[in-house]
């Protein structure tokens, strides 16, 4: 029924009520009357509507008119509220009986940092209990790691921490924004990869350094037998200076593995000293002028802004780029170097107009011991190491390599800092195609 509907019935009550008080001498007091009445009856509607609402799950009141209008409509929104929720906690079900059955841990955190649900190995690897639920997580997580990740709120990149005790867990956390500010947190117990990532640094520096000792005995020999060639029968000077080339290419392979595994190691570690890179500029260019007499080395520096981080690390990742693009651009062509702000960070970026690289291999260019099958003469072909130290020195800096490049016409290689000398933003190595 309608508003107006029962608006005419109000008005034809109070016509006859009218009426007939003017039957009787008195309209007034008679429409005041069914006035007074029809207030009464709607006092006594309400009090039915609010006993009826207090009173979840039960049909509503039989009435009529106007008010049984209402009190449908209000079932049937109740109704179709306890179906949504119905499905809702449905749905809230299956996720958490899947997340339940995960072997990593799982948890949900609101946007005060509250822990609305976790799962059993969350439970375990967080060292939670089952009455934390509702608790502040910053209350309960015992690693500072793990707290200064989570506050920071930067979540482009997993954690990887070790927990503290005798156990020395190593747990890798990836947290992802939902709803409205609400987290979903991943836990992974990530020790056994970590312990065997140790093995394999291990192995390498054991085996590179034991490897030193006869390969440099062995080169010596061979500069040796070399130093006269006049004392040698002809036969034997090409195969001679063939194996001390291949000796020094290997001593300088060992060199890099060396190298790569100190930064690995010490990758993560906090770094504070500033580097100068306009003196580290100076520095290598001085040092490349020498050992390449003929090439060109233009060296451009627009700020003085200064890196946090380690010195030799930097200038063996500069150094890697520039040797690179000496190596694989003409003689008669320039290496330009620069040090400049750029969009709100700085960069430092190697120019070369050499022979580019193919699409298909920029992905693949950090990889160890990766090198483009025209880099694999003895002429220009390194030990495969070099891009894949400089990216590990990004990392560690907490900047980005961004390679672009484009076959026939030189290539472009850039470390990315940002203002604060810590990227917080971006993939450690992007790439594109000029």
């Amino acid at each position: 029924m309608s508003w107006t509907s029962s608006a005419a019935r109000i008005a034809l009550l109070l016509a006859f009520a009218a009426m007939l008080g003017w039957y009787y001498g008195q309209p007034l007091w008679a429409v005041v009357a069914a006035l007074l009445g029809l207030v009464v009856f709607w006092l006594h509607q309400m009090q039915r509507v609010q006993a009826w609402l207090r009173s979840a799950g039960q049909p509503p009141p039989e009435t009529y008119g106007f008010w049984g209008d209402i009190l449908s409509e209000i079932y049937q929104l109740q109704k179709k509220g306890r179906e949504a929720r119905a499905q809702l906690q449905s749905t809230v079900d299956y996720l958490q009986n899947s997340f339940s059955s995960m072997r990593d841990g799982v948890a949900i955190v609101d946007d005060h940092g509250v822990l609305k649900w976790f799962n059993q190995p969350a439970q375990t690897l967080l060292g939670l209990r089952a009455a934390d639920q509702g608790q502040t997580l910053m209350n309960l997580a015992r690693s500072p790691e793990f707290l200064r990740y989570f506050n920071r709120g930067e979540f482009g990149t997993p954690l990887e921490y070790r927990t503290a005790g005798d156990a020395g867990t190593w747990l890798r956390v990836e947290i992802t924004r939902f709803g409205d500010g609400d987290r979903l947190l991943f836990i992974r117990d990530v020790t056994a990869s970590m312990r065997m990532e140790k093995v394999r640094k291990d192995f390498v520096a054991n085996v590179s350094h034991e490897l030193r000792t006869p390969l440099t005995v062995i080169s010596g020999y061979l500069a040796t037998f070399l130093g006269d060639t006049t004392k040698l029968e002809p036969r034997y000077i090409k195969p001679l200076q063939q194996m001390l080339q291949q000796a020094e290419r290997m001593e300088n392979l060992l060199e890099d593995l060396l190298w790569l595994s100190r930064i690995e190691s010490e990758q993560g570690l906090a770094m504070h000293s500033p580097v100068d890179i306009r003196a580290l500029l100076a520095e290598l260019q001085d040092e490349l002028g020498t050992a390449y007499p003929r090439r060109r080395i233009e060296l451009e520096v627009a700020t003085d802004h200064e890196v946090p981080g380690d010195y030799r690390e930097l200038y063996s990742a500069v150094s890697n780029l520039v040797v690179n693009a000496i190596k694989y651009s003409a003689e008669d062509s320039v290496v330009k170097i620069s040090w400049r702000q750029q969009d709100g960070a700085y960069a430092l970026t190697i120019t070369d107009q050499g022979i580019g690289i193919d699409a298909a291999h920029i992905p693949r260019l950090t990889e160890r011991f990766f090198r483009v099958e025209d880099s694999r003469s003895s002429a220009t072909g390194g030990t495969g190491l070099g891009l894949a130290i400089v990216k590990h020195v990004a990392a560690s800096h907490g900047a980005r390599l961004q390679i672009t490049s484009k076959l026939g016409r030189g290539s472009s290689f850039s470390l990315v800092f940002s203002d604060q000398g810590k990227a917080t933003t971006g993939q450690p190595v992007s790439a594109s195609v000029a």
